[in-house]
């Protein structure tokens, strides 16, 4: 939790791309600020608008809420809340509120904060716009960045969150189901906040969750449900994998950012990952392990100047909990099946591609293929 603002600093900014984060800091400050104060007057001003002129009203509510006096006298606190127009992502929208906004920063820099303090809290902000830079040099700004897929510490946050989430709720939480849990949501703070909650209802007067709670009641993100069809491939289990295919083409069908193709190399991953931790099962880098705290450990101490530079070689950097669970489907495969798999993954990729094939139809011989029961000796005949 970043430190509270000190009380010489009347300003404070409260931003950053991780909404969830915001919200919550910004809301316990304000009520910090007015308990601390002994404030009376609290004003809220909503800054979440649509277009310009929006925005101009509440600039304009802004400075009448600083401009009056507290009505019951003592210290004013006033939040700016949840403002979208401060955005790096575009300029503002007209000229107007770009003057308005450059004004505004003028007028704090001048303004006399005795028992009067203002509270702003928005998304991401261009920091090198006039007002960013008034609001950090009269106040403070804390910055919440985020959770990305491309962060490698994104899980460790996201477990960090979810246990003391937990623990706060009177519950624990297993090694196991904690990693499935994040894994499960990814990287969505506000998502992983709602199914801490659900656990802990779902949990009952039991003080502790295990994996089977995880498993029953986690709703599970897109990024997760293809980790669940990887699964089932590395499972060998054919019944589970045309089902996980038959869910993820309906989902195709209805979301037209998503395609085969995405879905086939994220098989090609799992194939790939099984591969590797073949390889290091044989260097004796890597032991079987029925506990993922240990594995944890043992990818710890492997050697990362042996391992490949390139990400998607290199196994690291894929969720460790993904890879415990490869590591305990490498015996459903010899190494032979591996690559004859691979093989096929590539022809796949070059009909799904190339020719004008049903996609659906192309990945479901091609699972078949690589999961199906080995062809039959042939007959010896008597000599």
């Amino acid at each position: 939790m970043p430190p509270a603002p000190t009380p010489d600093s009347p300003v404070l900014l409260v931003c950053g791309e991780d909404e969830f984060a915001v919200k919550q800091r910004a809301r316990a400050l304000f009520q910090q600020w007015g308990q601390s104060l002994g404030a009376l007057d609290l004003e809220t001003i909503d800054a979440s608008v649509n277009n310009s002129t929006e925005a101009l009203k509440a600039l304009a509510r802004l400075r009448e809420a600083l401009q009056t006096l507290p009505f019951f006298g003592g210290a004013k606190v006033v939040w700016l809340q949840n403002c979208n127009f401060l955005t790096d992502d575009r300029p503002p929208a007209s000229q107007a509120l770009a003057e308005s906004l450059s004004d505004l920063a003028r007028q704090l820099k001048n303004f006399r904060w005795d028992n009067v303090r203002l509270l702003v809290s928005a998304g991401k902000v261009d920091k090198r716009k006039a007002f960013y830079k008034a609001l950090e040099q009269i106040g403070s700004v804390e910055s919440f960045a985020g959770w990305s897929p491309d962060d490698k510490d994104w899980a460790a946050q996201a477990e960090s969150f979810a246990r003391r989430a937990l623990r706060d709720l009177g519950k624990e939480i297993s090694d196991d189901a904690l990693t499935q849990l994040a894994a499960s949501v990814g990287p969505h703070i506000r998502m992983l906040s709602s199914e801490v909650e659900k656990l802990a209802l779902y949990a009952g007067p039991r003080p502790r969750l295990d994996l089977d709670d995880v498993e029953a009641i986690v709703t599970r993100n897109k990024q997760a449900r293809a980790f669940a069809l990887a699964d089932a491939l590395g499972d060998r289990n054919l019944v589970a994998l045309l089902r996980g295919l038959d869910r993820e083409l309906w989902e195709i069908k209805r979301d037209n950012k998503r395609n085969e193709i995405g879905l086939l190399y994220g098989l090609i991953a799992k194939v790939r990952a099984l591969l590797l931790l073949k390889e290091m099962i044989a260097k004796k880098w890597l032991r079987p392990a029925s506990n993922f705290a240990a594995f944890k450990t043992q990818l710890s101490s492997l050697p990362a100047d042996a391992l490949p530079e390139d990400r998607q070689f290199n196994p690291l950097t894929m969720h460790p909990y993904v890879l415990f669970r490869a590591m305990g489907q490498t015996q459903n495969y010899t190494q032979t099946e591996l690559i004859e798999a691979m093989d096929l993954l590539l022809q796949c990729n070059q009909k799904l591609v190339s020719r004008n094939l049903d996609p659906s139809l192309v990945l479901q011989q091609t699972l078949v293929q690589i999961l199906g029961p080995p062809a039959p000796a042939p007959l010896q005949t008597a000599a």
